[in-house]
């Protein structure tokens, strides 16, 4: 079965800054995948991701909330779950805290 003939599905993604700021930590779920056939692409303020398994192609396209140094980037991948770690271009050291009510 070819991509074109698979359906089309958008992986869980979690994203989130680490404790320092420094970089994006992104965890994304891809159960069944291959390791050897993940193609990610990662940009200055995106990536794209496709995954295929069985009848059924993983597809991301997601913005980051900064940009980021993609020829830094990290990935491991480990029991269906990718793993990425890239670093912010800028590091954003002014934060303010908010009071939740």
């Amino acid at each position: 079965m070819s991509n074109e003939e698979k359906i089309r599905i958008s992986p869980v993604i979690r994203a989130y800054s680490d404790d320092a700021h420094r970089k994006l930590d992104i965890e994304i779920e891809l159960p069944g995948v291959e390791k050897k056939d993940i193609d990610l692409k990662i940009h200055d303020d995106s990536f794209y991701l496709t995954a295929p398994r069985e009848n059924v192609v993983y597809v991301a396209n997601y913005a980051t909330c900064c940009p980021v140094d993609p020829e830094k980037a990290k990935a491991t991948y480990k029991n269906g779950l990718l793993k990425l770690e890239v670093p912010f271009l800028e590091v954003k050291e002014k934060h303010i805290k908010v009071e939740v009510k």
